[in-house]
């Protein structure tokens, strides 16, 4: 019988879980189900928290399966992961697959009910199909991109009226978050080899459309209030919408694109003037950090300047975690 190549291990510690799933990465995808909440004017309640945390749960599971279909690989390239360090077990990270998977589409199923299930099933659908078969091949970037897209559209399935016109709604933020990431999925597939500098070259010019694209005044919906809201469907007021150009929803919009396109395109950058491994894999990490700012960017422009906010307020905490535990 041949031997396992990975040291067996006891008990599994916290330091080896939080590095198993790149746990302050996690930080980095609450946004993606806020922004299409918002996008499709779905009250921030407990049911859009509950996706939140589904959202989370799948992509944890996903980080465990990938470190679980990576051991080979990791034995050579990065022996310190937890798997062919001997920290944790193969068979280990495969449950905890498994069991990430199962929790994020019961929260789904229980905070958004078959709607919400329709778009996390296929979510781990791809995710389990990019860990196991997908990631190695020209399909890697495109699945990763439709997982972050479908991220999204899992906010815009919170319980309210006009499914469709809500899916719609978030199409737009959605498009945008799976642009970024195939993008950075593009740059981390040479982080550990190096690159020409037309790779990173190309992702800061999608940087820059997406700066550009999230920054563009745009319509925000009013709450409504007693005197609008008695108004004849047929004839909705006007007041319930309104340009963004030069309101505080805009001004936010703008200046948090404005920071995406910093904290991602400056490492970009650095990787194009030296395409190798360490500046690759700063601009992974940056463009990792660089979806917090573009979430908010995204929330603040479908008129949720609070949320907007708050989801900005993460992106130090994730800066400053990420360097204690590896986000790649």
């Amino acid at each position: 019988m041949s031997r396992s190549p990975f040291p067996r291990t006891g008990s599994v510690g916290p330091a080896a879980w939080t590095e198993l799933v790149r746990a302050p990465a996690a930080l980095t995808v609450p946004g993606d189900v806020i922004a299409g909440a918002v996008s499709a004017h779905r009250p921030l309640g407990r049911r859009v928290v509950g996706l939140a945390a589904a959202s989370t749960c799948l992509y944890w599971a996903g980080m465990a399966l990938n470190d679980y279909a990576d051991r080979e690989i990791d034995a050579r390239e990065r022996s310190h992961r937890p798997v062919p360090s001997g920290r944790v077990r193969p068979g280990t990270a495969l449950a905890l697959a498994a069991a990430g998977t199962a929790g994020g589409l019961g929260l789904a199923a229980l905070s958004g009910g078959r709607r919400s299930l329709c778009a996390a099933v296929p979510l781990a659908a791809l995710v389990w199909a990019y860990d196991l078969s997908l990631k190695s091949t020209p399909l890697g970037p495109a699945a990763m991109a439709g997982a972050r897209a479908l991220d999204v559209l899992l906010g815009a399935t919170a319980p309210g009226p006009g499914t469709q016109a809500a899916l719609r709604r978030a199409l737009r933020p959605a498009a945008l978050m799976a642009a970024h990431t195939g993008a950075i999925t593009m740059l981390s597939r040479r982080e550990v080899e190096g690159a020409h500098p037309a790779l990173p070259a190309a992702a800061l010019a999608v940087t820059a459309a997406i700066t550009a694209a999230a920054a563009a005044p745009g319509a925000a919906r009013l709450h409504a209030t007693p005197h609008n809201a008695a108004a004849p469907a047929s004839h909705p007021p006007r007041a319930t919408r309104r340009r963004l150009f030069g309101t505080p929803a805009h001004g936010a919009s703008a200046v948090l694109a404005g920071l995406y396109g910093v904290v991602a395109g400056a490492a970009q950058y650095a990787a194009v003037r030296d395409p190798r491994p360490d500046r690759l894999q700063g601009a992974v990490r940056g463009g990792i950090h660089a979806m917090v700012p573009l979430q908010a960017s995204l929330a603040a422009r479908a008129g949720a300047v609070a949320a907007a906010a708050s989801l900005s307020a993460l992106l130090p905490l994730a800066r400053r975690l990420g360097r204690r535990v590896s986000v790649t």
